[in-house]
């Protein structure tokens, strides 16, 4: 069949898809299953994709970071002379231009052929736990170039004509502290692209290349014409502005603020621009962003939920021209360290929330930025990296509370039981935050507590919190979530509250390390919240006596709401504006 005639039919363009999810989803099984490293493994801080045969990203996963992962590679090896078998692997951010955002996440892509015909590529993307750098996890808040958080491995082609190029593996491996489990988070992800290629080329043989391509191309153009679609019914002609902000470097900088309008012309092109920005920071909280991840998130927003729809590189082509301004902190110059970079990407993604919400949409209120921690040290003479991300309250949606104790998307928490086979601590207390979701109609999603005692003879931790001074925002008549904070020794005469951003805190065997993670903001008036679901909260410990009285206005005696009280106390009810962080404000800055 001619490829400028093969169409695929509205059917078998949903088999297809459901055909390549299946793919992705047995990807992802698979690096779960095998990987080493508990971040991979439990965490589930890795990434699938599908992408056609000149590299477009057809099919991903729900995750609005990605780039042109592709690009970088091609770059160095045209598309050309790739053959059935070829590997390619880099972690290197600024080559890709933020494709990959910080040095600890790997890229492993592959290309696949049907009877010499290239007809796509796979890709496995996951986060290794130490890849050498400063300090044990390649991570610090200390770092003040990248080349202190680790290797930097430009596009290389690891496999071709069935050799594995094991030199540069043992280079690899050689660079980090952990070389047997990075070994075995490798050959998970090779395994998991190689499956991928299996299954890309059964999809292809059972419908035909020519089918398969236009398939990848109506699922691409679908996706750009929702996205677009949304745009136009979310913003109106004109632009529309706004500002979020991170607490600091850990460096004794900041704060720094994202500043991003987005502008739709009378010719209905959307321009999305940043370059209001802050200037790049001395610590590890830049944020290389592509160009692409705008479109990304906001692709994943207006497709929320839709199980018919499928985010992937049309969601960036919908935006027609991004503007990032070179030195800034959304576009660092090398070698800047970008480690951090997590805790700016959320407020970026919460600002992108603003910019909706100032144009009159229904976007969530600000989720707090996951929290990460590092335990380092050494029990019963070998040395433990205890790497984990803690999770946040999301914002409050404008018809459902925020959702409680979130990491990142499709990422998990560390169960405890886990927590305690695997490393030298005990957890002492596991629960919500209760008072760190914002107040409002819809209410903030809430924090985490946790209580580990060490056991560990020694260990030094680096702690990764935001949101302490600026917390996210609330909007509509919402009230801001709650601050977090990381205590050592809390209620006694030791106690210690350590700096949000810091590392070489040294711990000794019988401290306790109490971390209380921040909540999403709140969406609505708190006084329009039902009564009888601010009882719901209090008596499921989300909201305290007192902040139901003093936030929500309703008075609880006896396990049961006092209307009478209740009534009196609503009566006088507060002003609000359109967002608030610490005060109403008719726009942050």
């Amino acid at each position: 069949m001619d490829a400028t005639t093969a169409r695929c039919d509205a059917v078998t363009l949903e088999i297809v898809r459901g055909a390549l999810r299946a793919a992705q989803a047995e990807m992802e099984a698979l690096v779960e299953r095998t990987a080493m490293s508990a971040f991979i493994r439990e965490k589930k801080d890795f990434y699938t994709a599908l992408f056609d045969a000149e590299g477009v990203m057809a099919v991903g996963s729900n995750v609005p970071v990605f780039g042109d992962i592709a690009a970088p590679v091609f770059r160095h090896f045209p598309k050309a002379g790739m053959r059935d078998g070829d590997l390619y692997w880099y972690n290197d951010c600024y080559e890709s231009g933020g494709a990959v955002s910080h040095s600890n996440d790997q890229v492993f892509l592959a290309p696949v052929f049907l009877e010499g015909r290239r007809v796509a590529f796979v890709m496995g993307w996951a986060h290794f736990a130490d890849i050498g750098g400063l300090r044990p996890g390649s991570i610090s808040p200390d770092a003040t170039d990248i080349f202190q958080e680790g290797v930097i491995i430009p596009p290389v082609r690891l496999v071709r004509d069935g050799e594995v190029n094991e030199a540069a593996l043992r280079i690899f491996y050689r660079n980090g502290r952990y070389p047997r489990i990075a070994q075995g988070d490798a050959r998970a992800l090779m395994a998991s692209v190689a499956l991928g290629v299996t299954r890309m080329r059964e999809v292809a043989a059972r419908f035909g290349a020519d089918i398969l391509a236009d398939a990848l191309a109506q699922l691409l153009a679908r996706t750009e014409a929702t996205v677009r679609a949304r745009l136009r019914e979310t913003f109106a002609v004109g632009t529309h502005r706004f500002t979020d902000r991170i607490d600091g470097d850990g460096h004794g900088n900041g704060p720094f603020r994202i500043r991003l309008s987005l502008t739709r012309t009378p010719e209905d092109r959307f321009i999305l621009d940043a370059t209001e920005t802050d200037d790049q920071s001395p610590g590890p909280v830049n944020f290389l962003m592509h160009p692409d991840v705008p479109g990304m998130a906001l692709g994943l927003f207006f497709l929320g939920g839709d199980p018919t729809q499928v985010v992937n590189a049309g969601c960036p082509r919908a935006i027609d021209a991004v503007r990032l301004r070179e030195g800034s902190l959304l576009q660092p110059r090398f070698p800047a360290p970008l480690g951090l970079r997590g805790l700016t990407m959320m407020r970026m993604l919460a600002a992108l929330n603003g910019l909706v919400a100032v144009a009159g949409g229904k976007a969530p209120a600000a989720h707090a930025a996951y929290v990460i921690i590092l335990l380092r040290g050494s029990a019963g003479g070998r040395p433990f990296l205890m790497s984990d991300g803690i999770g946040v309250g999301y914002g409050a949606r404008d018809t459902a509370d925020g959702i409680d104790a979130v990491y990142f998307v499709a990422q998990e928490n560390y169960p405890a039981e886990f927590l305690e086979l695997e490393y030298p601590v005990r957890l002492r207390h596991y629960g919500l935050h209760c008072d760190s979701g914002g107040p409002g109609r819809c209410r903030g999603g809430c924090g985490v507590v946790r209580e580990y005692e060490v056991l560990a003879e020694e260990a030094v931790l680096s702690v990764r919190i935001d949101g302490v001074e600026n917390p996210p925002w609330g909007a509509d008549g919402g009230r801001s979530g709650g601050p977090g904070r990381v205590v050592v020794n809390p209620g006694t005469a030791g106690e210690r509250l350590l700096r949000p951003l810091s590392d070489g805190n040294r711990l000794r065997r019988g401290d306790v390390l109490r971390i209380e993670t921040g909540g999403g903001g709140g969406r609505g008036h708190p006084f329009d919240r039902a009564a009888a679901a601010v009882l719901a909260d209090v008596l499921g410990g989300m909201v305290s006596l007192a902040a139901a009285r003093r936030d929500y206005g309703v008075a609880i005696r006896d396990g049961t709401v006092d209307g009478p009280a209740t009534a009196a106390l609503r009566a006088a009810r507060p002003a609000a504006l359109a967002f608030h962080r610490g005060g109403y404000a008719h726009a942050l800055d």
